[in-house]
């Protein structure tokens, strides 16, 4: 009778003490990105506008996906390359299916602290990033330019649109 109460006593603090989503998943996801053409420059910020990578593509990156205590984290990633336009995309957080494993197997620690705190409940929503750049019409290279012309040069709805400074 005393080994089958230990044997409980020992699987009762296993789920209530276990965590599903960080034992069975993980809190950091790769994320690979790639561009055509390649050696683009890639900036990823995290939600508070931290900069958390800065490469050049093809790159794969390893992302949290948790910000705290119950909150999912997101991504800007930053695409730019001379003579092209840059692109901006976001990568959000979801919550993790493993973690709803808590109800069944894990436990109420699992559940309210462990794998909220180590953002094991979330997972990143993308794994693959492959962008096609489009050429920009302005060239990255242009300089501005100051170009002074004659108020009486420009079209009538032009100088309907001027205001006078004095």
């Amino acid at each position: 009778m005393k080994i089958f109460k230990k044997v409980l006593t020992v699987m009762l603090l296993g789920l209530v003490l276990d965590s599903c989503a960080s034992i069975v998943s993980k809190s950091s996801w790769p994320l690979s990105i790639n561009t055509n053409p390649s050696g683009a420059k890639i900036e990823i910020t995290n939600q508070k506008g931290f900069v958390v990578f800065n490469g050049v593509t093809p790159s794969s990156v390893l992302l949290k996906s948790g910000d705290g205590y119950f909150t999912r984290q997101s991504y800007k990633i930053k695409i730019s390359m001379d003579g092209y336009a840059d692109r901006i995309l976001t990568v959000d957080s979801s919550l993790n299916a493993w973690y709803i494993g808590n109800i069944v197997f894990g436990g109420i620690i699992g559940f309210l602290i462990v794998d909220p705190i180590t953002g094991a409940m979330y997972k990143l929503d993308t794994e693959y990033i492959n962008e096609t750049l489009s050429k920009n019409p302005v060239s990255a290279n242009a300089k501005p330019m100051l170009k002074i012309i004659n108020v009486n040069d420009l079209p009538a709805e032009a100088q309907r649109h001027l205001v006078s400074i004095k």
